[in-house]
């Protein structure tokens, strides 16, 4: 189920991913379809005005077509010099530039529109012959915002020529060939086009978000649906694995009762009973609040316990705890007959448990002379259903559960637990709880 779920995640962030994608692709597509209508507009309407700008001129009592030729002729003529020529074209553009800010502000003022336009010519000929009058493109007219990036050129081609005749005939050295062009670029465009967009903009950041937000709040309940099912899981197989001892416990008590009466018997059965008792209440936390403490006497009732239930197997201890400690009784339970049936599980015959009370730590050693592990086996005999296969060799079998467990409950109390091991000889667990008085 929790692989299915990751497939439908990946299945989930491509279709969101490529939701985004299309957004995104339509959204450019619309920004630039608005802006070559908009550039397509004003095109229009700055080609109609160009028609006019000898209009402007005559306001001014000049004549602009005959201005220039006579003004191109002189040049010619070496009449005027270069730097003449030139500043003809600067003082017209600085006597227009005015008027034609002014009128381009002023038409599409409605529209809001920011406008920078430059016409310049781009080069001038001398007929018959060709040739050239100048060498680079000279503005003609420019409005008084600069351009930054042409938006839009036009260019344009046309032949000047003088009415004056010689001989009642055209003097053909008079015409001239000129080339133009005409750029404008529109300079608040993105906000202009954000303005118009903005409730399409808003409605697709609208839908992305919410298609984002419905995939994060699927994405978290997944994830915790799947720390659910862990830790039920978790809990499930911890249960499990403890009834296994007080079942089989009290399976030998009740053998034992058939046969002969042993006034020991009965004692064992009621721990047993008690910790079928407290391994219920795990399963109702909320229902059971307390926590049963460790008393002293707690601990040769988990060796007496152990060795009833594996009569072949000799259990040595020693006991230095003289005062109640503040470890749930079940918990610390569970590590010394976990880590006593793992030394029973592998071939051990003698099992050797020494707890000492020391100063705020609790101290817990539990040595066999069982099988052994190999070094390179030691650092994964505490994952989760790890089991050692070579030396696996003792009819008791597990689901690799035990050392599991201990090394969750060891660090719930923030202790430390150490192996040392070594093939054939024997192990040793080494454990350290500390604790506050």
């Amino acid at each position: 189920m929790i692989s299915k779920s990751k497939y439908l995640i990946l299945l989930f962030a491509f279709l969101f991913l490529l939701l985004l994608g299309i957004q995104v692709y339509f959204m450019y597509k619309t920004y630039l379809v608005k802006e070559r209508d908009i550039y397509r507009t004003v095109h229009q309407g700055l080609t109609n005005y160009t028609d006019k700008l000898e209009e402007i001129s005559n306001a001014k009592n000049v004549s602009l077509e005959d201005d220039l030729q006579k003004i191109f002729i002189k040049y010619r003529n070496k009449k005027i010099s270069k730097e003449e020529f030139l500043g003809y074209f600067e003082q017209n553009k600085r006597n227009t530039e005015a008027q034609i800010s002014n009128y381009i502000d002023n038409h599409f003022k409605k529209e809001g529109y920011k406008i920078a336009a430059k016409i310049q010519y781009t080069s001038i000929l001398s007929l018959p012959d060709k040739t050239p009058l100048i060498d680079k493109p000279v503005v003609l007219y420019e409005t008084k915002n600069k351009l930054k990036k042409t938006g839009i050129s036009s260019s344009g081609k046309w032949e000047t020529s003088s009415t004056s005749t010689t001989d009642g005939e055209l003097n053909k050295r008079d015409s001239f060939i000129v080339e133009s062009i005409t750029e404008f670029e529109i300079l608040n465009i993105k906000t202009i086009i954000f303005k118009e967009l903005i409730l399409l903009f808003s409605c697709c950041f609208l839908l992305l978000a919410s298609v984002l937000a419905l995939f994060i709040f699927t994405v978290r309940n997944l994830i915790k649906q799947q720390k659910q099912v862990e830790v039920l899981h978790t809990v499930v197989d911890n249960i499990s694995h403890e009834f296994k001892t007080p079942i089989a416990t009290l399976k030998i008590a009740a053998k034992a009762l058939k046969k002969d009466w042993n006034p020991e018997t009965l004692p064992l059965i009621d721990r047993q009973i008690s910790r079928l008792e407290s391994l219920m209440k795990q399963l109702h936390k909320d229902e059971y609040g307390e926590i049963l403490f460790i008393k002293p006497e707690d601990w040769a009732f988990f060796i007496q316990d152990l060795a009833f239930t594996y009569p072949e197997i000799t259990f040595a201890s020693e006991i230095n705890v003289t005062k109640e400690l503040p470890f749930d009784k079940s918990l610390l339970e569970t590590i010394i007959k976990n880590l006593c049936e793992n030394s029973v599980k592998y071939g051990a015959s003698l099992v050797k448990v020494n707890i000492a009370d020391l100063h705020e730590n609790l101290m817990i050693e539990i040595s066999d002379n069982g099988e052994g592990i190999e070094k390179k086996e030691l650092k994964n005999i505490f994952e989760k259903f790890y089991r050692i296969q070579s030396n696996n060799i003792h009819n008791t079998k597990g689901l690799g559960l035990g050392l599991y467990f201990v090394k969750k409950i060891i660090d719930q109390y923030k202790g430390k637990i150490e192996v040392i091991s070594q093939p054939k000889e024997g192990t040793l667990f080494k454990i350290n709880l500390p604790y506050e008085n």
